[in-house]
């Protein structure tokens, strides 16, 4: 099942654990709305999160990651039924998970409790209930199931993946006493019970209806903060983030991210998120806001530990919940840990803004393991996804407001290193960014020799490029390539206006050339890197591996054959 298809569907969840990770997400946007929003007499937010997990989902690293943070949050309202059946497609769990799974989430902090047999109706729904007043801890409520219940494949490996068959069916249903019946029938008295809940739950929702409104009237401010929130009503003008860096000179743009982030956090209260323990590096805190904790359920800042994977998942469900625009943050290089929830939350276009910081060689000392070579290239090849990557603090602003706008995944690469704000050129950044690719410098006066495309830190390289070009009489114009996505959606007309087919074009970017031939046209009219990075400071390793004016220049003039 996949979400936004058909009414019901919370999540696509189809990689095991994901799903586990959705539902911690969903809990914690609940408690923190719950926290700033509910009033006496006014619990306008409550609702507990239940979820199926099974084996396959247990033996996940993500599942983990998130079942820790679970316990450290005390998130009281999520209750997971353990479907332990005790298959897996291989055969018995036997072969290979006999861990003690009671006695670890024990050590994650979550109650746990025992139900021997799934189909002892009352002893689940007194197991549920339990768990519902434990108010400090999730539950695991752990299932004895078996799989293909009455069927001749009864706790086979054979019942997980394959069809029962005709045959095989019609077994099932003698054994289970209704040997008539056809498939997809649905028996009267079901039909009458869900008729029935349907009345009630129509009852529910008129009573919340009615206290909502009375909620208006009692806190008219906060109803219309929270309706905002749930409709995702807040945007982002250009002016209202102008100025900011007006007298700055350089800046990385993760640093300048930061200070756009604590602008933002007054302009959209739904924005809320933090790091893979690196906010600091990551510039991601929201100054006063507050950290989600047991004590302070309504802090917009959630510290989520060096949990990657479980981090991206989590805020996917933060998103689905609604009410909130969860953003998450780590380095570049290790986006390589989020990439399935990554993908789910491009496949379902959910509103998550992911920060990925240090998104190049430039990184420097820490070596290769953590300069992303080919990491943007990866990203921007999933369907859905926003990627990026913009040049200087202003287009970082830009990007910024795009994402916030656009209401779907997006992924901002910033820079550790500082470069230069290009405040001579605002004009054109504040119209052409949130284009995704747009003339950035260009003599219109002179015949057209050769277009420099780059993106991220490497625009400042083919400007200064671009300068030293034009002193030996070629005309060259730049081109800033912050977003393919949006570029790409662009008329033919505007994208041939950027980038003129009647002159060459040098495409240069820090990382894998891959993809790049679509706008340079041939494979040597790329400048980028075919291998990975090498420990010295950042500067040093651009130098050595050709990210510098003078190669851009000769490589510029090649192509020309100037």
């Amino acid at each position: 099942p996949e979400y936004g298809h058909t009414a019901g569907v919370e999540a696509t969840t189809g990689p095991l654990g994901h799903g586990f990770a959705t539902g911690i997400g969903m809990a914690i946007a609940e408690k923190m709305l719950a926290a700033k929003y509910n009033r006496p007499g006014f619990e306008i937010v409550g609702h507990y999160v239940y979820g199926i997990v099974s084996d396959g989902d247990l033996m996940e690293g993500v599942a983990a990651e998130a079942a820790s943070l679970a316990g450290t949050l005390e998130l009281g309202k999520v209750i997971y039924l353990y479907d332990d059946n005790k298959i897996t497609i291989e055969g018995s769990t036997e072969i290979a998970f006999t861990e003690n799974v009671r006695a670890r989430f024990e050590a994650y902090g979550w109650d746990t409790r025992q139900v021997g047999d799934a189909e002892d109706i009352d002893a689940l729904i007194s197991a549920i209930r339990e768990a519902r007043e434990i108010t400090d801890k999730p539950s695991l409520l752990m299932v004895r199931t078996h799989i293909g219940f009455a069927s001749p494949k009864q706790d086979t490996p054979a019942v997980h993946g394959e069809p029962l068959g005709a045959e095989n069916a019609a077994r099932t249903r003698e054994k289970l006493g209704v040997p008539g019946v056809q498939p997809f029938t649905v028996p009267a008295e079901v039909k009458a019970y869900f008729a029935e809940k349907s009345k009630i739950m129509a009852k529910k929702r008129a009573h919340w209806d009615d206290l909502f409104a009375a909620y208006q009237k009692a806190h008219g401010a906060l109803a219309k903060e929270l309706t905002g929130r749930w409709e995702s009503g807040f945007r982002v003008e250009n002016d209202e983030l102008s100025g900011i860096f007006f007298d700055v000179i350089q800046t990385s743009t993760r640093e300048a991210s930061g200070l756009i982030l604590q602008k933002l956090s007054a302009l959209v209260p739904s924005l809320c998120g933090g790091s893979a323990d690196l906010a600091p590096s990551n510039k991601t805190y929201i100054n006063g806001a507050g950290d989600f904790s047991r004590a302070d359920p309504a802090g917009r800042n959630i510290h989520f530990g060096v949990r990657e994977q479980a981090m991206a998942s989590i805020a996917n469900g933060m998103a689905l919940h609604g009410g909130c625009v969860p953003y998450c943050a780590t380095f570049l290089v290790f986006a390589d840990f989020m990439r399935p929830a990554i993908r789910l939350a491009a496949l379902m276009g959910v509103h998550v803004i992911f920060v990925l910081t240090h998104d190049s060689i430039a990184v420097g000392e820490d070596g290769p393991t953590h300069q992303p070579v080919e990491q943007a290239m990866s990203l921007r090849i999933i369907p859905g996804l926003l990627v990026l990557r913009p040049a200087d603090a202003l287009e970082t602003a830009e990007a910024w407001r795009v994402a916030i706008n656009g209401r779907k995944p997006a992924a901002l690469l910033l820079t550790r290193q500082k470069v230069p704000v290009l405040n001579g050129f605002s004009a054109a950044i504040r119209v052409g960014a949130e284009k995704g690719g747009y003339v950035l410098s260009a003599e219109p006066s002179a015949p057209l020799a050769i277009t420099l495309v780059a993106a991220g830190s490497e625009v400042a390289l083919v400007l200064a490029a671009q300068k030293e070009l034009g002193g030996m009489g070629i005309n060259a114009r730049v081109v800033s390539l912050c977003s393919w996505e949006l570029f790409d959606r662009q008329s033919e007309e505007y994208r041939e206006q950027t980038i003129p087919k009647n002159a060459p074009v040098l495409a240069v970017e820090a990382g894998v050339p891959h993809g790049w031939e679509k706008y340079a046209a041939r494979p040597e009219n790329i400048l980028a890197l075919d291998r990975f990075g090498q420990s010295a400071p950042g500067g040093e390793v651009y130098e050595k591996l050709g990210f510098n004016v003078a190669n851009v220049v000769n490589k510029a003039r090649l192509i020309i054959g100037a």
